[in-house]
């Protein structure tokens, strides 16, 4: 068994495309193996700004012999029936062998295949990756046809110490690569993975990303200590930053103070997003210092390399303040009329048209969670004004973060600017969600106005694409209302938002079952059965979130119980039978039982116990007492038992049966007062 190395080196792979690069270059060689049958072992991927790289251990000398066995047409079958055989298989008639069956002989068609090389089959597996190499962007350089990120310059392919020799549109394969472009000398021989990181790392090559992002994150947290600053973290720059370098140093800049008048937001996303840089704080307020990332080593220990990061910030930061103080010497009001020139959806008009039914909605939905409404209406105008600031304009990711600054330099209230700011939130899974009453009601309107639109206009999800996020928007819905607990009525909302919900039962309905699923998908990823949501879901006119959830928690606490357990077979049991006898009958067994017709003691014991239970079960519900409704279905238990154990329900006297039928259904009428037994599993 051999080590394959395989390595790919170019000019600089962007920093966002060298993950999924690294995966598909081991998913299409490793497929290609195994398509080939040469099967290996343990597999590692590496990507650099210049190479990707791909470690393939106990690689075989050749791939297995395969013997191939093809059953052909009948021998009394028509000529051309067999040639077509014959030329599929490459054989003649006389090395085909005629086999027997039920229905008489045929010919059989046994192919030996010897196992070919490794090193003829990597090289053709290579050749076809490179060639057909899945890059988002791709290029052709000089006169070559070859397409590729950036001008491919060598590939490295050796197995077992030895070069595979192949070459791809005039691109040689041999065992030479090259360390870091300034500081790695001259190309160097490689004889397997090991020689080939440890002389890698001596040229100033980090191979694994994660150990390059943990050496940004080590060295840039010890430079920020030292001038006692701290760190802004961020997850995102730091993976940038790491696929940006192959030797990373860090060195710390500084900036104007003037430029600390602007929002610190801005001044982080402006240091982000040009240069890649890091943002320092002293306490909870941004200094003007920032960590860079260098893929070099200089001899003036960087001083150059800080300057010319320097100039490039302060002409940035100069533009990023430009922008802002021309926001700030224009209110907000002005900004509104712009608003009716923007376009958000050729069938929902205009943004302008959005932010009229936002206030409305705003203050509806304020009314309901007990926020102040002229607050909620007031943060809903002016929640969209940013859009149209130069800052925003510059730096799209602050849209709300300036409109937040810019009313509070206005002077208005602190609930009406932080509104305007969270009502986006919370945009993905790890987001926090609005907390404050007015945000709450601003952001639930915003969700709730995409919601209702695109589902009259019938733009809804299909299958994965998800276009205008609507998913992201439920989920939203879902997260505020939960995590804040607050009563919510969606079927009310939907007809505030649309005057067409008040008209359709069926867009209602439609949106409801939407946001079934995504209550699912929510809870299922908090440990929560989806089957339970179902059985809520089903006893229809669910639309209050928290009480679905406080009912689906009450009903996976009873179920855990030995009760529990035992009373939802007992009524599964009662509703298959009646299922199956009402089908056959074409009938409803409805209505209170003839106790007159009682028979035996279990029945009336029966009928005593559903009657209780159902006046306790009524009160529970309508007190919201979930877990106390579900203790008067437990004491069902053994009345049910002992039923089933001792009476038979299809007697032989027509009206003893459904009496006892009705007593059934008695069962399932006061099971169906917490949840729909039948969609549980187990």
């Amino acid at each position: 068994m051999s080590e394959l190395l395989l390595e790919l080196f170019s000019e600089e792979i962007p920093s966002r495309m060298q993950n999924k690069a690294r995966q598909d270059l081991t998913r299409l060689v490793t497929a290609g193996l195994k398509e080939a049958g040469l099967h290996f072992g343990e597999v590692q991927s590496f990507a650099t700004p210049r190479r990707l790289t791909l470690l393939i251990k106990d690689v075989p000398a050749k791939s297995s012999d395969v013997r191939e066995e093809r059953k052909g047409p009948r021998v009394d079958a028509p000529e051309r029936a067999l040639e077509g055989f014959l030329r599929s298989t490459g054989l003649t008639i006389e090395e085909c062998e005629i086999h027997d069956d039920k229905k008489g002989q045929f010919y059989m068609a046994v192919i030996d295949r010897e196992g070919r090389s490794a090193e003829l089959i990597i090289a053709e597996v290579v050749t076809n990756v490179v060639r057909n190499f899945p890059w988002p962007k791709s290029m052709r350089w000089g006169a070559g046809k070859l397409k590729w990120v950036r001008p491919l310059h060598s590939i490295l392919c050796v197995l077992g110490g030895k070069s595979v020799k192949f070459q791809v549109d005039g691109i040689k394969s041999d065992n030479k690569t090259s360390g870091h472009r300034f500081l790695g000398g001259k190309p160097f021989k490689v004889k397997n993975f090991k020689d080939y990181s440890e002389t890698l790392l001596k040229r100033h090559v980090v191979l694994e990303g994660e150990d390059r992002a943990a050496i940004i994150l080590r060295d840039a947290k010890a430079v920020a200590k030292k001038g006692r600053f701290t760190l802004v973290d961020d997850a995102g720059l730091l993976s940038e930053a790491a696929g940006l370098v192959e030797w990373p140093v860090v060195l710390m800049g500084s900036f104007d103070k003037e430029f600390l008048d602007v929002p610190s937001e801005v001044l982080i996303s402006t240091l982000k997003s040009h240069q890649k840089c890091f943002s320092l704080k002293k306490g909870k307020n941004l200094v003007n210092r920032f960590i860079l990332v260098s893929n070099l080593e200089a001899d003036d220990d960087g001083a150059e390399i800080i300057a010319g990061n320097e100039r490039v910030i302060r002409a940035r930061l100069s533009d990023a303040k430009f922008f802002w103080d021309n926001d700030l010497a224009r209110p907000l009001e002005d900004l509104l009329p712009k608003l009716d020139e923007i376009v958000f959806h050729a069938k929902l008009g205009t943004v302008g048209a959005r932010v009229t039914r936002l206030e409305g909605l705003s203050s509806h939905v304020a009314k309901h969670i007990g926020a102040d409404q002229s607050l909620a209406a007031k943060a809903a105008k002016f929640a969209k004004a940013d859009l149209v600031s130069e800052t925003v304009y510059e730096a799209p990711d602050m849209q709300g973060i300036a409109g937040r600054y810019l009313a509070l330099a206005e002077g208005m209230e602190s609930e009406v600017a932080l509104a305007i700011e969270d009502h986006y939130k919370p945009q993905g899974p790890t987001d926090d969600v609005p907390s404050a009453p007015v945000s709450i009601a601003v952001a639930l309107a915003e969700k709730l106005d995409i919601l209702t639109g695109f589902w009259v206009i019938d733009e809804k999800p299909t299958g994965s694409k998800d276009p205008f996020a609507l998913r992201r928007a439920a989920l939203g819905v879902i997260r505020i209302v939960l995590e804040n607990e607050l009563r919510l009525p969606l079927r009310e909302m939907f007809q505030a938002a649309r005057k067409d919900f008040a008209q359709s039962a069926a867009l209602t309905d439609d949106l409801l079952s939407f946001f079934a699923d995504r209550l699912k998908v929510h809870l299922r990823d908090l440990g929560v059965r989806h089957d339970l949501i179902d059985a809520v879901f089903s006893l229809g006119g669910q639309d209050d979130l928290l009480m679905i959830v406080k009912r689906v928690e009450a009903l996976r606490n009873f179920l855990e119980t030995e009760d529990g357990a035992n009373v939802l077979a007992g009524v599964k049991r009662a509703e298959n039978i009646l299922s199956i006898e009402e089908k056959k009958d074409k009938a409803k067994y409805t209505g209170k039982p003839d106790e007159a017709l009682f028979q035996l003691a279990q029945e009336r014991v029966l009928h005593k116990a559903i009657e209780k239970a159902s006046k306790a079960v009524t009160k529970h519900i309508s007190n919201e007492e979930f877990e106390d409704a579900m203790g008067e279905i437990a004491k069902l238990r053994q009345p049910i038992d002992r039923f089933f154990e001792d009476v038979i329900v299809n007697d032989e006297d027509g009206a003893q049966r459904v009496n006892r039928l009705k007593l059934l259904s008695a069962i399932r009428e006061v099971s169906l007062s917490v949840a729909q037994f039948g969609k549980i599993e187990g």
